[in-house]
């Protein structure tokens, strides 16, 4: 597959449009040198988790305040900090994931505002009412979503994150989880997907998510 440009593929549930849109991956397979994912191997695809960093929480009252300014005059439903460095405690890639939450008829004139204050948008990106919107100044880092509100892709965000707020074991799990595949795929991101995908259905179905949208989450990661 073809590789993509951008420098900050996002290590959690959040970032699924930006890791490749490639076959169901299978952690055995992706060790394999035979299989394509495998060769993923290149500076920009590093896997850098970190632990807790309480200026997470300040980064993104950082962007929630430049994203309101940029969006005056669109009626959007809220600013959501979302993925790993939405939860204290839990170790995470220092890039900031959010949610700009509109009804569908406000989708346009979102992306339209966030053009106009630098933003490129990128479209979907295999993840259906999730758009993804690229900033070139991106201090502090990040990743900007408008998504649909009530659409699975919000729903598969908050209901991960919620849960590993709520459940301090579980969140140990995946903290641990993500740090030990951190070292063991530093430099293969397929392999890092495919091994937190089993938790990651299993945060998934302890937040409530039937097995239908788990599923339909599943397959839009394959």
């Amino acid at each position: 597959p073809d590789l993509p440009e951008r420098n900050d593929l996002l290590l959690c549930p959040v970032c699924l449009c930006h890791q490749l849109r490639a076959p169901r991956l299978d952690a055995r397979h992706c060790r394999s040198p035979s299989h394509p994912l495998s060769q993923l191997r290149c500076p920009f695809m590093r896997v850098q988790v970190e632990p807790y960093n309480a200026a997470w929480q300040q980064r993104f009252a950082l962007i929630r305040t430049q994203l309101e300014s940029a969006l005056t005059g669109v009626d959007i439903v809220g600013i959501e900090h979302v993925g790993s460095t939405a939860v204290v405690d839990l170790p995470a890639k220092p890039v900031i994931d959010v949610d700009v939450v509109v009804r569908r008829g406000q989708l346009a004139a979102a992306i339209a505002a966030l053009e106009a204050h630098g933003y490129l948008y990128e479209g979907e990106l295999g993840i259906p009412d999730r758009h993804a919107m690229r900033c070139f100044d991106n201090e502090p880092r990040r990743n900007v979503y408008v998504v649909i509100d009530g659409c699975l892709a919000l729903r598969n965000h908050l209901a991960v994150r919620d849960a590993l707020r709520d459940d301090p074991e579980l969140r140990r799990r995946y903290g641990e989880l993500k740090l030990s595949l951190a070292l063991r795929y530093y430099d293969n991101m397929a392999g890092y997907v495919a091994d937190k995908s089993v938790l990651l259905q299993e945060i998934l179905e302890r937040a409530g998510i039937d097995e239908n949208a788990r599923a339909e989450i599943a397959a839009v990661n394959q």
